[in-house]
């Protein structure tokens, strides 16, 4: 790794934990403790506790804070009120990504965000470079923590310190762990029920380690970053610069449910209802591969050896005990769920079955 990466408020605590390390979004980024297969089993079954304070931190504040970010971001801010969260995301004019994230409704005049740790200065300009007067934009990227708590037992563990677990799902209320305020989010990145905990940046360590202890108390463990790429790959959640990215649109993601298509503005919504209408050129599919087989991302989708789309991300399901991927398919090819494709794995074509993510439901345990 590089010696110019950054380091989380928790990088000793891992350390001490065994973890193993690995450069993600410029930081240095715990991948695994115990193993990646047994931190996902862990999250799916129990608990699994996860550092992502890398993610990025902002804050709007100021008279018409949220009307600004509703004109600014495609999700409709006003379908939420003070205490809720939604994910939203941040496009150009032509309608490419800049960053997906999640927006903090604190009150009218302050929205605290939460984007991918690279893009969060991209994402601070862009706000700063629009915003009207009165409003103001800071980047506070260490202002605090995220501690990510996924997994069917996740309410026990939160509940136990004493933090609130009874909010609706993306709801968030602010509680206290050893006296340390800490925001508490009903939400996560995993598909399993779960929390964000977001405590202050230099005050994180109490939180962890009663976290720590209590996720191992419930039968779970720390998980990394291993873990948390097979458990939303499983759920088919896009990853920026993977399933989004400058030159993948909201639409072709498969994620146009977070636009407010009613609304008279955001960034980009030209664009975007235009290719609403046209319909994409392509469109995120699952592939489930068919006997043997490893997919990663970056590789070719073929009909009748015709290339007709590349993965965005690829891995081995833990769950499943196959090779998944998410592809980007050409809409032109005709290809429906159901169908077979092959995937050109280093030479070795994989055959694989199109289906439409998630590929694990975990709303029917």
């Amino acid at each position: 790794m590089s010696d110019n990466l950054l380091a989380g408020p928790l990088e000793n605590r891992h350390r001490e934990l065994g973890a193993t390390f690995a450069e993600f979004g410029g930081w240095s980024m715990p991948v695994s403790y115990a193993g990646t297969v047994a931190e996902h089993t862990a999250t799916r079954t129990t608990v699994g506790l996860f550092d992502v304070s890398h993610l990025g931190k902002a804050l709007v504040t100021g008279p018409g804070a949220a009307e600004f970010v509703n004109s600014a971001f495609t999700n409709d801010l006003r379908r939420i009120g003070p205490g809720k969260a939604q994910y939203t995301l941040c496009c150009t004019e032509d309608g490419g990504v800049i960053d997906d994230l999640i927006a903090y409704y604190v009150s009218d005049d302050e929205i605290f965000l939460v984007p991918n740790a690279a893009n969060t200065a991209a994402v601070v300009a862009a706000l700063q470079d629009r915003a009207p007067d009165g409003i103001t934009i800071t980047d506070e990227h260490r202002s605090r923590a995220v501690l990510a708590v996924q997994g069917p037992r996740s309410a026990d563990v939160v509940g136990g310190l004493g933090l609130p677990t009874d909010m609706d799902y993306m709801g968030f209320a602010d509680g206290e762990v050893g006296g340390v305020e800490t925001r508490v989010c009903r939400t996560g990145y995993t598909g399993e029920h779960g929390y964000e905990l977001l405590p202050a940046w230099d005050q994180a360590e109490v939180v962890f380690d009663a976290l720590v202890e209590s996720v191992r108390a419930a039968g779970g463990e720390p998980a990394g970053l291993g873990a948390r790429d097979t458990l939303r790959t499983e759920m088919g959640y896009p990853l920026h610069g993977h399933e989004l990215s400058l030159d993948i649109s909201p639409l072709q993601a498969r994620c146009g449910w977070a636009i407010g298509w009613k609304k008279d503005a955001f960034w980009g919504r030209d664009a975007l209802l235009a290719e609403k209408e046209a319909g994409p050129r392509r469109t995120l599919r699952g592939l489930r591969a068919v006997g043997r087989g490893v997919l990663r991302a970056d590789l070719s989708v073929l009909t009748d050896d015709t290339p007709v789309g590349f993965t965005t991300s690829g891995t081995f399901s833990p769950t499943l005990k196959v090779g998944i991927a998410l592809a980007l398919i050409d809409t032109a090819a005709g290809i429906a769920d159901g169908d077979h494709v092959t995937v050109d794995v280093r030479g070795r074509r994989v055959e694989c079955e199109v289906v439409k993510p998630p590929f694990v439901d975990t709303r029917t345990r």
